[in-house]
């Protein structure tokens, strides 16, 4: 079916300005030393709801893709953006850790989990012919936003004070996401972009790949894909929800200059989104994660080995490409190996990936950087070697990918 009526592009650009929003997330560093002093908690304490605001990513994912394979990307917004702008405004009334738990960890966790597949699943299907950039413009977004959010932040908390500028940022969140759903469009099924025709196979009609989850789940090209997505993202929440205390206590840097880097970090990271995806879409996904890895284990490196802040900067460029390039090659590589059809649930069920680093990410940061007087250059080693092995598990998805196809009850023809 072609839909030239369709202003996809203003789409992309909807779904990118409220990834901006809920990729504010990012900016936790930011938030967490004043929410600690606030609270006269620990750090390890305050960071456990950046921890379960990634963790339970995949339980909203899914919610949304259902929505989305069901032509309600709009709704999915409404909900998702209403939840995420009132846990921001309610955090700033915590009083406890508990509280903060509940309204970032859990309310905006939830919130952003599920308008991150709506504008994911929906504006990825309307670019068939581009899949890795479009996919890397609207990730972009949700790296990118801490570009933004950071130095704002950090401004408003030494004015107003933290609890203040959450309940504030929590009210813009809301009023922008709820208008960004308004430009939002679902994407009709079997939506061809005016001017593309499908690839063909040997002479023979267009043949698409459709799995729905439980087929998915069966192909063992699945579980090596939900783990090369775990270590690509491991890395980089390992400096998401500490670039500034890094920064601070091991780079000598005041919380103004450290939100700067967190802002360099996040800048990376949205850049690296739309690089990595064009890149891939001409080299291979394959070839562009084994890129991704081996400069992730160099970055790591040269981040454990270097005592200036050239070196931390060096270092927080190439995580944050790496980590944006991660988030923005995924989404295009679940709708290639198991099609468009179920591909809102399918994204939704592999993104326990990146429920899985940021669970893990920041655990290991903070428990290795507690017990080294916080000092954090034993995790950028274990860093360092999980990419490794993530290096050497694309050889694995290579044989996998070039072995069986899926069953044949899961091949359509267009």
């Amino acid at each position: 079916m072609e839909n030239v009526q369709l202003n996809r592009w203003r789409i992309l650009i909807a779904a990118t300005l409220i990834n901006i929003c809920v990729g504010s997330i990012y900016a936790f560093s930011i938030f967490a030393l004043p929410l600690s002093k606030m609270l006269a908690v620990s750090m390890p304490e305050i960071m456990m709801a950046f921890t379960i605001n990634g963790a339970i990513a995949p339980i909203p994912a899914i919610l949304g893709g259902k929505l989305v394979d069901r032509g309600g990307a709009r709704i999915a917004i409404f909900i998702g953006g209403t939840m995420f702008g009132l846990g921001f405004i309610l955090t700033g009334l915590a009083t406890a850790p508990w509280m903060l738990y509940l309204t970032y960890g859990i309310i905006s966790g939830l919130g952003q989990g599920v308008v991150y597949a709506a504008t994911i699943g929906n504006t990825i299907k309307f670019f068939p012919d581009k899949r890795g950039l479009a996919a890397g413009i609207v990730t972009a977004g949700y790296g990118g936003g801490t570009v933004i959010i950071a130095p704002l932040a950090n401004a408003m908390i030494t004015h107003s004070g933290v609890q203040t500028t959450m309940m504030i940022l929590g009210t813009s969140f809301l009023i922008v996401i709820l208008a960004g759903g308004l430009f939002t469009q679902a994407c009709p099924a079997g939506y061809i972009p005016a001017g593309w025709t499908p690839p063909q196979t040997s002479g023979l009609r267009p043949v698409a790949v459709n799995l729905n989850w439980r087929q998915m789940i069966k192909q063992p090209l699945f579980y090596v894909i939900a783990c090369l997505f775990l270590i690509g993202a491991l890395s980089g929440m390992m400096v998401t929800s500490n670039a500034s205390v890094i920064g601070q206590t091991m780079f000598g840097l005041s919380a103004s200059i450290a939100a700067l880097f967190v802002s360099l970090y996040s800048l990376s990271n949205c850049l690296g989104r739309i690089f990595w995806g064009a890149i891939s879409d001409k080299i291979g996904h394959l070839r562009c994660l084994m890129m991704i890895y081996l400069v992730i284990a160099t970055m790591m490196l040269t981040l454990a080995l270097s005592g200036s802040i050239v070196g931390f900067a060096i270092a927080i460029i190439g995580i944050g490409l790496c980590f944006g390039g991660t988030m923005g090659v995924f989404p295009s590589i679940v709708g290639q190996k198991f099609g468009m059809k179920y591909y809102g649930v399918n994204y939704g069920i592999t993104f326990i990936g990146y429920s899985g680093a940021a669970f893990f990410g920041p655990r290991i940061a903070n428990s290795v950087a507690a017990a080294n007087n916080g000092i954090f250059t034993n995790a950028f080693y274990i860093a360092l070697v999980i990419a490794l092995v993530g290096f050497a598990l694309t050889f694995l998805y290579k044989a996998l990918e070039n072995g069986k196809n899926p069953a044949p009850a899961a091949v359509e023809t267009v």
